[in-house]
């Protein structure tokens, strides 16, 4: 979640004195377009879509035995997804696996609805304690509180520790447990196929510091402080050649989308923006624990 993902929801009418205590201005917020604007999908590599919305990230994998989508948006972007999914010609009932980087509601508020399009079968994959929240439909979270932050629940099937894969049809996607963000925030890699050639594809979670997160002495949740530090650790050593994260604004989707359309048929392939990405979390995250920790 990004601060412009609080505003977009309205919360900053809850939240405002915590978030003007932040220097964060909600009003600003709420005159940005929202992340779940319609968007249409197109194919980044080989058997490797974008489905999400403008700026609220998802992801289809095409394998020979059925179809992978990871996050779901929100509600209203989980319906996008899948008429996405339709659009690109495939049939969302071949769905046979959801992921989730994190349990916040503009990544798993519309997995109940791909998981109705989806088949009978369909499992669903989540850490233990953002699945845990995914499951009670939002409810649990130590910072996004109250009905505004809740979504309809997805059972959760699989628990995935750090390290674990999941293979389906070829594909073998492997679970990074990169908490911070939120406690069991999840980042996925795999190979793909880009232009021929052989890459590792990285789906950050979110190293975003929301504001009104407390770090230091009195933390969030316990341990919160710890989890960034080591989570920052673990995403640079990473392999990341082709950079996609929970939100498109991350990896500058829109920018490469343009290139992409314009013939440059590896437009997502970028180990250097996803090292100046995680460069620049990293001292704006330093940078908020000094200021509440001085």
């Amino acid at each position: 979640m990004t601060p412009k993902a609080l505003g977009n929801l309205g919360a900053v009418a809850t939240s405002a004195a915590v978030f003007m205590s932040c220097g964060f201005m909600p009003a600003a917020w709420a005159q940005e377009p929202s992340g779940h604007e319609p968007y249409a999908p197109f194919k980044i590599a080989d058997g490797l879509y974008y489905v999400g919305a403008s700026d609220y990230a998802s992801f289809l994998i095409v394998t020979k035995t059925g179809l992978i989508v990871i996050d779901g948006g929100d509600a209203e972007v989980g319906v996008q997804i899948v008429k996405n999914i339709k659009t690109l010609g495939f049939d969302p009932r071949q769905v046979k696996i959801l992921l989730n980087t994190h349990e916040h509601f503009d990544h798993a508020g519309g997995l109940a609805e791909v998981k109705r399009a989806a088949a009978r079968d369909v499992k669903f994959y989540a850490s233990a304690a953002d699945g845990t929240i995914v499951a009670a439909g939002g409810k649990g979270d130590p910072f996004l509180k109250g009905p505004r932050f809740e979504y309809e629940p997805v059972k959760l099937d699989v628990i995935v520790k750090d390290g674990d894969m999941v293979h389906l049809g070829g594909w073998t996607l492997t679970a990074h447990i990169t908490p911070g963000h939120t406690p069991g925030c999840t980042t996925w890699t795999f190979p793909v196929t880009v232009a021929g050639k052989v890459r590792q594809a990285l789906d950050h979670c979110s190293s975003s510091v929301l504001p009104g997160y407390k770090l230091g002495k009195t933390e969030t949740y316990p341990g919160q402080t710890g989890d960034y530090e080591k989570s920052f650790s673990t995403w640079k050593k990473l392999p990341c050649d082709v950079f996609l994260a929970s939100h498109g604004s991350f990896f500058n989707m829109q920018v490469k989308r343009a290139a992409l359309d314009a013939g440059q048929a590896d437009a997502f392939v970028d180990p250097e923006g996803c090292k100046s990405f995680y460069a620049t979390a990293e001292a704006a995250f330093r940078s908020e624990w000094k200021k509440q920790n001085p």
